[in-house]
């Protein structure tokens, strides 16, 4: 038993008899078809359903009774139905955001009924925060309103540990920009009292005007200080900044490398790349611009509030009257901001996905003269960017124009409580001038703390979102330790495999396939039947839900993927090529492989010639996606790309598919000499380029229907030849047309 589905249940389920449960799952839809609840609970011998809550009803169905249970799609939403001989099948309906979950419930039940293990995927995408019950903006997403702002702090700080001496020069020098920034009041304040406003009367004018020129060189040296402690203080916060943030987005990239194919088919391109750009451009604007005044604004707090204190405790009382106002205020709009800028950023991630996926296809929209229909499908996305900008900007104003109306009534304070001191001699007018600046600098880093909501908002947003990429696990063993091993021999066993995208409509059922080192075997069979599925579980781009796939006996979920794709290469039907040169593409798969290797796996896959006739030869640029060249140019690329390697286990999956008659010639041929010696498996669109395979698997919906050599499947008369005839039929029509 492999993994339990089991989401937190009301009291009235805990109550219920529920020895060895393995599944235990809400649905929102309740019987009625309206937004409701109902509860699967699903053990070793039943299934009973809860409909309606504690007083509800509850239907019991013995898995022994089943004839079968199965997912259906609907508008919307879907529905499990259960089937039982001679009796009314029971349906619970969900909806859309439901259905990876009771895809997975399908399966288990499935399971169950035919006595096989039972092994389903236990987690529980949430749609919700498990705290607030928010909806989430992803599915197992961060939950802006419950961001956990002392971790993400936390987290970035740990980065700073690697520049601890940097970090040392920036703290230093803001305790020296603080203490520059403290002083002048001081001073201003002997200014007054002693030279222009003496309490004890007017001294010589000879001496209050030295008094006067050392007061004032001593403003003019504090401020000079103050200039070289901002320069190191601000040389270093930038250097900081930039560079935990290029560490940060190196490791946010590196985990992209590392991530699954699964991942990848859960999250938009478009939504990590806004990711990868706009959130750490975010992040690193908090980091420089943020950061270090937060720690140099903090201690100029704590060192004012000490020297108002000094000068007047009754004062500072007053002083301090709008402060929590401020911070009040600050508290209230934190969480409203955050979510602004959440919504924000998503709607850039969703413009970035369908910019992406439209100018990716402009081809099929130019084909289609669809121009139009994208630019408006643009404009929605952009105007959702529009709305979701102007709704920040809004609530900022009101956020600043608040801070500044709260900030202004101190200023008032001070100058009525502060003007009756002054007048009744409790206090000096030297005094309540350097006050009076302290207050407008005790305000400022309170109202910029508050007004740091802003820029916070968008950060902590950003990071969680990074973070969240960053924490994503890997692809199976690839960070483990994996046991040295001689190079793989090419012996490739499928046991008893089971496999779907949707975990509930399985497109490989219980397949066994066996490929010996050195055999080439052809895949045929119609279209969605799993043929590349099959190739796609060889090379671990997914890893079965059931059976296994073994490699020269060793199960590949027990390998790390790069040393098991280091050993095979893959020719697909459309070849993808990078920016860059001929030569540059060619040698890919082989980093640091020579001029002369290069050419030599040319030559095997008959691109030599067409590559030395174009004017600059294998120094040729080729565009992005092989823009430049001819299908079957890139074809042969990629085949001399996959020669260079030198792979024990060789794919092949529709690779003459898309290429004309003459073309396909050479392909064949460059394959002939590629496939010798090594394990071959071919998807062929053309079933006469498979007479000469060593075996033939014709797949029939996920199951291996029939075997056998051309020959051998050709007097069988089974579904490869009903196949051949088909296309062969196909072929005379075309040939008429023409």
């Amino acid at each position: 038993m492999n993994a339990l589905l089991l989401e937190s249940a009301p009291a009235f389920l805990d109550a219920a008899p529920a020895e060895d449960v393995l599944i235990r799952a809400r649905a929102d839809v309740a019987g009625n078809g309206s937004f409701g609840e109902q509860w699967v609970v699903v053990d070793q011998t039943n299934v009973r359903v809860f409909v309606g809550g504690a007083h509800g009803t509850v239907q019991r169905v013995p898995i022994a009774e089943l004839i079968a249970c199965r997912s259906e799609s609907s508008v919307g939403g879907g529905a499990i139905v259960l089937e039982r001989a001679g009796e009314a099948p029971i349906r619970i309906r969900y909806s859309q955001s439901e259905a990876a979950k009771f895809s997975e419930v399908v399966r288990g039940i499935e399971q169950l009924r035919e006595g096989k293990a039972f092994h389903i995927n236990g987690h529980v995408q949430r749609n919700r925060c498990s705290t607030c019950r928010r909806l989430l903006p992803e599915k197992d997403g961060i939950c802006p309103a419950c961001i956990h702002k002392a971790a993400t702090l936390a987290r970035l700080a740990v980065r700073l540990w690697p520049y601890r001496l940097r970090t040392m020069a920036v703290a230093v020098a803001s305790l020296f920009v603080t203490a520059a920034a403290l002083a002048p009041p001081l001073v201003t304040a002997m200014i007054v009292d002693d030279v222009l406003v003496p309490a004890d009367g007017p001294p010589p004018m000879e001496e209050r005007l030295g008094l006067l020129a050392l007061l004032v060189a001593g403003l003019v040296g504090i401020r000079v200080a103050s200039w070289a402690g901002e320069w190191v203080h601000g040389w270093n916060a930038t250097w900081l900044g930039a560079r935990v943030t290029a560490d940060i987005r190196a490791e946010l990239y590196h985990r992209l490398e590392m991530l699954s194919l699964p991942f990848y088919d859960k999250h938009p391109v478009g939504s990590l790349i806004a990711r990868a750009t706009r959130d750490v451009q975010m992040l690193q604007g908090f980091l420089i611009d943020g950061v270090p005044y937060l720690v140099t604004n903090l201690l100029t707090l704590v060192g004012i509030l000490a020297l108002m204190v000094g000068m007047s405790l009754h004062l500072s009382l007053y002083v301090l009257l709008p402060v929590p106002l401020i911070l009040l205020w600050g508290a209230f709009y934190w969480s409203r901001l955050r979510m602004l800028f959440t919504r924000l950023m998503q709607s850039w991630g969703r413009l970035t996905d369908r910019t992406v996926e439209t100018l990716t296809g402009i081809r099929v929209v130019k084909a289609f003269a669809q121009e139009a229909r994208e630019i408006g499908s643009f404009n929605v996305a952009n105007g959702g960017i529009r709305a979701a900008g102007i709704r920040v900007k809004l609530h900022q104003g009101i956020f600043f124009a608040t801070m500044a109306l709260i900030t202004a009534l101190g200023m008032m304070l001070v100058w009525g409580v502060g003007g009756q001191q002054v007048l009744d001699g409790a206090i000096t007018l030297g005094t309540l001038v350097a006050f009076y600046s302290y207050m407008w600098m005790f305000l400022g880093p309170i109202q910029w703390l508050g007004e740091m909501n802003d820029h916070m908002s968008r950060a902590f947003a950003s990071a969680e979102r990074i973070f969240e990429i960053i924490d994503a696990p890997p692809e199976g063993a690839i960070e483990g330790a994996v046991v040295k091993r001689p190079p793989i021999a090419g012996h490739v066993h499928l046991s008893d495999v089971t496999f779907g995208y949707d975990k509930s409509k399985p497109v490989l059922k219980g397949v066994d396939l066996e490929l010996r080192p050195g055999e080439m075997v052809g895949i045929v069979g119609r279209s969605g039947v799993g043929k590349t599925t099959i190739v796609n579980l060889i090379a671990r781009f997914y890893d079965p839900d059931q059976g296994s796939v073994e490699i020269d006996g060793i199960d590949a979920r027990e390998m790390d993927p790069g040393h098991l794709r280091s050993h095979i290469g893959m020719v697909l039907q459309e070849p993808l090529l990078f920016s860059g040169t001929i030569v540059d593409n060619i040698g890919y798969g082989k980093p640091g492989a020579t001029l002369a290797e290069i050419m030599d796996a040319a030559r095997a896959a008959n691109a030599h010639n067409f590559i030395m006739a174009k004017p600059d030869g294998y120094e040729t640029p080729v565009g992005e996606k092989g823009t430049g060249l001819s299908g079957g140019e890139r074809q042969r690329i990629s085949i001399a790309r996959a020669i260079l390697r030198d792979p024990r286990i060789l794919i092949f999956d529709e690779a003459t598919a898309s290429v004309d008659v003459e073309t396909e010639r050479h392909i064949q041929v460059a394959l002939e000499r590629l496939m010798q010696g090594r394990t071959t498996i071919a998807i062929a669109h053309r079933l006469s380029t498979l007479r000469d395979a060593s075996r033939i698997v014709v797949i029939e919906d996920g199951r291996i229907s029939e075997q056998g050599s051309h020959a051998e499947l050709m007097e069988k008369r089974g579904t490869f030849h009903e196949l051949v005839q088909m296309q062969q039929a196909t072929s005379e029509i075309i040939a008429v047309a023409d």
